[in-house]
């Protein structure tokens, strides 16, 4: 998913969900062993929360069946860890419900290739086109954008508003909607466009007049995907509208917008089992870069509390520069990292999202941290202190005496003690990767070669044979025991800290 900051929000809208499966998995993580009556008890509860959430009956009802029939049979009964093959089973058929792989779009070998994009007024499809305009170009495409929505006021203006802003051009007349889409094919060939986007016309509600001028477009135009706009927030209703449009049209995919929301979400886990057609993108902000491809399996992951790894990889390898990086992981083994250094880190933090996104991105968070809204405006206090040191204070914080923590606080409208907090955690960051580089070196390794040990040095994470940790079970330190603070922490933060240290 990559160039959008949905992460967290997106968990917003399936927090009761989230909450129910963690629930239900805590529980059956503490029986060694899983009766039909178990299963069973856990099914009731699943098909519950997934009716709260607005999920289509029918495919409530295909889903709970195909676990059941997993969840009771030989693939459990004989597992070594029978909870945790349910929650593989639930994560598995739960992708399979969202529609299995994610959409792969090819490009027309003759261009243009040519999308139309339908859907009711409000859905949010004149954004969206913009949006898909501008995840166009970052594939290395030259879409163009095409007015065909004469109906609304505004609506031509709004699109040309959006290509200015994502650097790609509006073309429209004030002939007809058909005349627009069928010229604006030999405007993209005229000016070498190799896509072309069409956003056409919506109306308050489904009807004829909207579905004739619409199979109008698609007569004149051929288009090679034919995308639907749906308000993720109308929830059940949403499906209807899609199976709708699928009759006028055959539809190629669907494009859920406000997946940011706090609505119930069905719409997400119902279009794809009930219409047919998968979900080919999810708008997860406002922000022009916030549209997604929709993965079902990470969607799955994300809604069973697992996290999603994939997503925050792909965000990291789009927006830090790998030489950048390196030099900076080098830095940090070396103990050179200084704050000037930090500060280009958090600088390119910042461009993957929001805090509170990538957080809900990490498997094992707990939910206080997961549901917490974090103020981004913390990053801010921290760049703050930074940026009232001295060149020679990032370079070497040892000389951030008493006197000059007051001008640093006064400088960045802060208090003496978190700048103190900041100076020495940077401190004991500093101490931790010098040790950790240290471990990489020959001396530290011995100098064995050829040779694995156990214990130190070696790379395990999970004990041998065993497998990673699911939810509902997701200690990271053993019982009893705290986990350690993070080395480097925003001021304001230390609430999170607290939560996972008593986790």
């Amino acid at each position: 998913m990559a160039g959008a900051s949905g992460g967290y929000s997106v968990l917003l809208m399936f927090e009761g969900l989230t909450d129910t499966f963690e629930g239900i998995f805590g529980r059956l993580s503490k029986k060694g062993k899983l009766s039909e009556a178990d299963v069973d008890e856990a099914l009731r509860e699943i098909r519950l929360a997934l009716l709260e959430a607005d999920v289509n009956v029918r495919v409530v009802k295909a889903l709970r069946n195909r676990i059941k029939e997993r969840a009771v049979g030989e693939e459990v009964h004989n597992a070594l860890n029978p909870a945790q093959q349910v929650v593989k089973i639930v994560n598995e058929e739960l992708t399979q419900s969202l529609g299995g792989e994610s959409f792969t779009l090819k490009y027309n070998a003759k261009p243009p290739t040519v999308v139309m994009m339908a859907g009711l007024q409000g859905s949010g499809k004149t954004t969206t086109s913009g949006k898909l305009a501008k995840w166009f170009k970052a594939q290395g495409r030259n879409p163009i954008l095409v007015g065909a929505d004469l109906q609304r006021p505004a609506a031509v203006q709004q699109l040309q508003t959006l290509g200015e802003q994502v650097g790609v051009p509006v073309f429209s007349d004030p002939s007809t909607p058909v005349e627009v889409a069928r010229k604006s094919i030999e405007e993209a060939k005229r000016t070498g466009r190799d896509v072309v986007i069409i956003d056409t016309a919506g109306r308050l509600a489904i009807d004829e007049a909207l579905m004739e001028e619409v199979r109008q477009i698609a007569q004149a135009t051929v288009p090679d995907y034919i995308f639907l706009v749906v308000d993720a927030m109308t929830g059940n209703d949403a499906v209807t509208v899609a199976e709708s449009f699928n009759t006028s049209l055959e539809l190629d995919g669907v494009i859920l917008t406000k997946l940011d929301g706090d609505a119930r979400g069905g719409a997400a886990l119902s279009v794809k089992e009930v219409v047919g057609k998968p979900i080919a993108f999810a708008a997860t902000g406002e922000k022009l870069d916030a549209l997604e491809i929709f993965h079902p399996d990470r969607m799955a992951s994300r809604i069973l509390g697992m996290g999603d790894v994939l997503s925050l990889i792909e965000k990291a390898e789009q927006h830090f520069e790998q030489e950048e990086a390196e030099a900076a992981a080098q830095a940090m083994m070396d103990g050179r990292f200084t704050f000037d250094d930090f500060l280009d880190q958090m600088q390119q933090l910042k461009k993957m999202g929001s805090l509170s996104s990538l957080i809900g991105m990490l498997p094992g968070i707990p939910k206080e941290v997961r549901n917490m809204e974090i103020d981004d405006r913390e990053i801010g206090k921290v760049e703050a202190i930074i940026r009232s040191m001295t060149t020679a204070e990032r370079m070497d914080p040892k000389l951030i005496d008493t006197s000059r923590k007051k001008r640093i606080a006064n400088g960045s409208g802060t208090d003496t003690v978190q700048v103190d907090n900041l100076v020495k955690q940077f401190d004991e960051m500093q101490k931790m990767m010098k040790k950790l580089g240290g471990m990489g070196t020959k001396k530290a390794k011995g100098g064995r070669k050829g040779k694995k040990t156990k214990g130190k040095g070696g790379g395990r994470v999970t004990p041998k044979g065993g497998a990673a940790q699911l939810p509902g079970n997701s200690r990271v330190t053993p019982k009893g025991t705290k986990a350690r603070k993070s080395p480097l922490m925003l001021p304001g933060m230390d609430r999170i800290a607290e939560i996972v240290e008593d986790d």
